[in-house]
């Protein structure tokens, strides 16, 4: 038996003797501990390297297709008040960005 065999029939075997909550709890549990140990940075840090290699994946069709999945199912759970607020909220802080524009690490 490989390792990678090994590993999945103990998998399985552990996921027989426990519940979706038992792992929706350590789940929480490992997500606590790893943000008490690391600062925003190093959550900056992977999102860039997660975004880097996606876009390395795939095309523009791809992320036009995942864009339009999520504005129709966020169309479907919210009403006009939400855009509505949002919209509002957007143009406060483009409003204050004018006003205050904040200088790039970029140049």
């Amino acid at each position: 038996m490989t390792r990678a065999e090994a590993g999945r029939k103990g998998g399985l075997a552990t996921a027989k003797k426990h519940s979706p909550d038992f792992y929706k709890k350590i789940g929480q549990k490992g997500g606590k501990s790893t943000a008490d140990k690391h600062d925003k940075e190093f959550y900056q840090g992977i999102g860039q390297k997660g975004g880097s290699s996606t876009s390395e994946k795939h095309t523009s069709d791809f992320y036009k297709e995942i864009g339009q999945k999520g504005g129709s199912s966020t169309a479907r759970k919210f009403d006009k008040d939400f855009y509505r607020e949002i919209g509002r909220k957007g143009g406060e802080t483009a409003a204050k960005n004018r006003n205050n524009p904040v200088k790039s690490n970029n140049g």
